[in-house]
């Protein structure tokens, strides 16, 4: 009965609007009080929940995320996608995929992504007679592959908590991370066909070769990190201070394009932005112990399988389940809850905790896109300057690709296991 009241807590706090990491914290000490539990457990949990030499990685790749932005970095991204993908029919829709992809090894952020190309690519798809509506659906829909292409935060706080691999989460991420890029792609080709959309411009390998070499070192970052990690040269963590320290050096020393007063606000930023992550880490934490500890995962699991031990039918069961979660609770929280949870159940039936972390992570970034909590729907509404309603209905047609790479990475496993395993087992 005491879980029942904690999780109803939790949801009416988060329905009147009562910020995640509280509604947590307030509802796990309500129930350790009514338990009658010592208060000094609330921060010996919290503490050790953000004891972890991995979570250092957020930050740096966090404030690399913000210095790209910052060094006007993206610029010669979208310039360089362009240039390469440009000339298709609804060519700046395919180049808002394309250079979310090429972002997507720097910054490992959905919000990243839509906050800092979102501006640039919005922009120039309404100067080209674009409609706001497209143009906004497909800048949410790309942003989601941030999380999936490594480098990625969820991935980090989803390899810490599940006790996994980093590098071998980050490799599996990469070819889902282009099954998501070819099928929005394909959504945009259909898109360009019925509503006639132009063709950017003609495709010119000189075009293409300036705007490569102009892009060139930014394109290493992605090199880099997963270079660096899959080789055994860094560990995650000192990957995301490479990358920031190859961002200081692009943005300083190369372009030119950065001040030190530039540094100082983003790294401002970060901070912020850490803060508020950590926060969420922490009281997620106490929240997940709570229910490890009173054996609600076990319980979960034995009622879930005496249902039925049908593997297809509960990987359903749990990718719905996630879905639903991920429309109102922000993404780093949902991993802390439902990892404990979910992931004995999928251990149970046979998925590799590597897959198993790469389908919850997909499943939480549609809930980006869908109300009421849509991060990158927020972001984009103030980016393009469209109320928040019209944003979820143009991202609306975007989900079908998105839940068929859902599907079919679920149900396929080799499509994220693939690579791990060619490099790491």
């Amino acid at each position: 009965m005491s879980i029942l009241f904690m999780f109803l807590v939790l949801f009416v706090l988060l329905i009147i609007g009562v910020p995640v990491a509280v509604s947590l914290g307030i509802a796990s000490i309500l129930f350790i009080l009514f338990e009658g539990m010592p208060s000094i457990v609330v921060l010996h949990t919290m503490v050790n929940g953000v004891n972890s030499f991995t979570l250092i990685a957020i930050p740096f790749f966090i404030l690399a995320g913000h210095l790209m932005n910052t060094g006007g970095i993206t610029n010669r991204i979208f310039a360089f996608a362009r240039s390469l993908v440009g000339w298709l029919p609804g060519g700046l829709g395919h180049v808002n995929v394309g250079a979310s992809v090429i972002f997507a090894g720097m910054s490992g952020a959905a919000v990243a992504d839509a906050g800092g190309l979102g501006n640039v690519e919005i922009k120039a798809m309404k100067d080209a007679g674009y409609d706001t509506d497209f143009s906004v659906g497909i800048t949410a829909a790309s942003s989601t592959i941030g999380p999936i292409i490594p480098p990625s935060l969820p991935l980090v706080i989803y390899g810490v908590i599940a006790d996994t691999s980093i590098g071998q989460l980050f490799a599996a991420g990469l070819i889902p991370g282009l099954l998501m890029a070819f099928s929005l792609m394909v959504m945009v080709s259909w898109f360009a066909k019925i509503r006639n959309y132009p063709k950017d411009d003609k495709f010119r390998l000189s075009v293409l070769w300036i705007s490569f070499k102009r892009a060139v070192l930014p394109l290493m970052t992605p090199v880099i990190i997963v270079g660096g990690i899959s080789t055994g040269i860094f560990t995650p963590t000192e990957a995301a201070v490479a990358a920031v320290a190859y961002s200081i050096f692009l943005g300083l020393c190369v372009y030119k394009t950065l001040s030190f007063n530039n540094i100082l606000r983003v790294s401002q930023e970060t901070i912020e932005t850490t803060a508020s992550i950590l926060m969420i880490v922490a009281t997620s934490t106490i929240f997940a112990w709570i229910l490890t500890a009173n054996q609600f995962a076990t319980f979960f699991a034995e009622h879930l399988l005496s249902f039925t031990d049908n593997k297809v039918l509960i990987l359903l069961i749990i990718t719905l389940l996630v879905l639903i979660i991920g429309c109102f609770m922000e993404t780093i929280a949902a991993i802390t809850i439902l990892v404990p949870v979910l992931l004995p159940v999928a251990i149970e039936i046979g998925i590799d905790p590597v897959h198993f972390g790469i389908i919850l992570i997909l499943n939480l970034m549609l809930g980006l896109l869908t109300p009421p909590v849509g991060m990158v729907l927020y972001v984009l509404a103030k980016v393009s300057d469209t109320p928040f309603e019209r944003c979820v209905i143009a991202t609306a047609p975007f989900l079908v690709p998105l839940v068929t790479v859902l599907l079919l990475l679920t149900f396929i496993p080799a499509f994220s296991m693939w690579l791990p395993t060619l490099i790491y087992r």
